[in-house]
């Protein structure tokens, strides 16, 4: 078979089938990463698991953080060479000598550097949410789309490999019936509910460069490292966060485009006494043509099943698919004996490093690969990845949407070919967040 022809097979495999590609017969991509945090290293070490990258290039506004990623790295890559570092990603772009950039930083430092790697000629790998505000997002798929640069978005499950066969099994080939609702939801606890003291920025941390275009506020030891995510600020609080990558997997699932309308409600309505300013209790419904998907997330009590405190149930009229990270369940209809459970695939013998790696999330790392595989598929044949930039920017501009009809107080119905929401000049004033001087809002225009 011919050697293009084969990439472009594999490209469309299932994620569990092999991607025996070849990578070793292909001269190593250069590899930048710009935030060297807790996820930015875990996304680049999956990278390096698969393919014969060299990283060159490092950026990060935390001192140590960088240092420390860096000696990791040097171990890590089979050149054993300690990449150059950067305290400004604009200096690490200006070289242009990478084929592959990593983008792992806050929520609030996406859409910035992914629009100027591909400025810079890189193909990238952008965390999920691709942004803050809705024009952000349109301005990153502009530049993607005209710059001819491949961006996947880490939206990983749909890489999963249960999560692939329960979509192939049981919802493509019909076996819920008719999907009628699906509920997604997230009943974690941890929010930041602590309350620090405000204090000066440690000297290892560049916090005005670390703040960026958000808004600036006195620093607290809860927005760096990991806990920013409390803070409306640097992202788009639990929804942003979790639901995100339910709304996407449901999306993907079940072959779904933009809702059409977008409602929510809620609030701090339990944790009223810390700095956190995001809600612990909300409730969001996304309108497609015939289909409710209704997400509830709430910080505190109890959680409904124990199995599946962060997840999706499908309800159809043949059955009931329930899925996760860490499993799937098909229950059909009246047929108990019939039932199907399947867990979460590791490959901790694959992948040793996998059983030492700190904080490395191991239920995700078969997932990541994946989706790293599939970035570099779509770069050898430059089509769209399986969580390509527009798909990024459909799920996150609709959690945005929800936070905003909870903001607001009122269902917006949502414009796809205009961008808008339809009828609402206010909620379309909020679809841009100003920007903190002298960084520039993004234009999709002018990218």
């Amino acid at each position: 078979m011919h050697r293009r022809h084969f990439l472009q097979t594999a490209a469309a495999l299932p994620v569990g089938a092999s991607y025996a590609l070849g990578y070793a017969d292909q001269p190593a991509k250069r590899v930048g990463l710009i935030g060297c945090g807790w996820y930015g290293k875990c996304d680049l070490f999956r990278l390096i698991q698969v393919a014969p990258v060299e990283v060159v290039s490092l950026c990060d506004v935390d001192k140590n953080m960088l240092a420390q990623a860096a000696g990791l790295v040097a171990t890590r890559q089979a050149s054993k060479k300690t990449p150059r570092t950067y305290s400004d990603y604009r200096e690490m772009l200006k070289v242009k000598d990478l084929d592959i950039v990593l983008i792992g930083t806050p929520d609030h430092w996406h859409a910035l550097p992914m629009i100027a790697a591909v400025q810079a000629g890189a193909d990238v790998w952008v965390q999920k949410p691709i942004s803050v505000d809705v024009v952000e997002g349109q301005a990153m798929v502009a530049a993607a789309r005209k710059h001819q640069r491949v961006v996947q978005v880490g939206m990983q499950r749909r890489s999963t490999p249960h999560l692939v066969e329960a979509r192939d099994r049981y919802i493509r080939e019909g076996q819920l019936g008719k999907i009628a609702l699906v509920e997604i939801y997230c009943y974690h606890h941890t929010r930041g509910d602590t309350n620090p003291p405000d204090a000066p920025p440690p000297d290892y941390l560049d916090y005005e460069m670390w703040t960026g275009p958000a808004p600036m506020r006195p620093y607290n030891r809860l927005v760096h490292p990991g806990s920013w995510r409390a803070f409306m600020e640097y992202g788009n609080g639990i929804v942003g966060d979790m639901c995100v990558h339910m709304l996407d997997m449901v999306r993907w699932m079940m072959d779904l485009g933009w809702p059409k309308r977008i409602s929510s409600t809620g609030g701090i309505l339990v944790a009223k006494n810390t700095r956190s300013n995001i809600s612990d209790t909300q409730t969001a419904t996304f309108e497609f043509d015939d289909l409710p998907v209704v997400w509830q997330h709430r910080r505190w009590g109890d959680v409904p099943d124990p199995k599946y405190p962060w997840g999706a149930t499908f309800y159809g009229d043949k059955g009931t698919l329930k899925a996760s990270v860490m499993s799937y369940d098909f229950n059909p209809a009246g047929k108990k004996d019939a039932a199907v459970h399947r867990d979460v695939t590791y490959e901790l013998e694959q992948y040793p490093e996998d059983k030492t790696e700190e904080r490395l999330e191991r239920h995700c790392a078969p997932a990541i690969r994946y989706q790293m595989k599939n970035l570099l598929a779509a770069i050898a044949t430059r089509g769209r990845p399986v969580a390509d930039i527009e798909q990024g920017y459909i799920s996150a501009a609709s959690c945005i949407l929800a936070n905003m009809s909870m903001k607001l107080g009122r269902t917006l119905a949502w414009d796809p070919q205009r961008n808008q929401v339809v009828g609402d000049e206010e909620a379309n004033r909020l679809l841009r967040r100003p920007y903190r001087a002298p960084w520039v809002h993004p234009d999709p225009e002018r990218v």
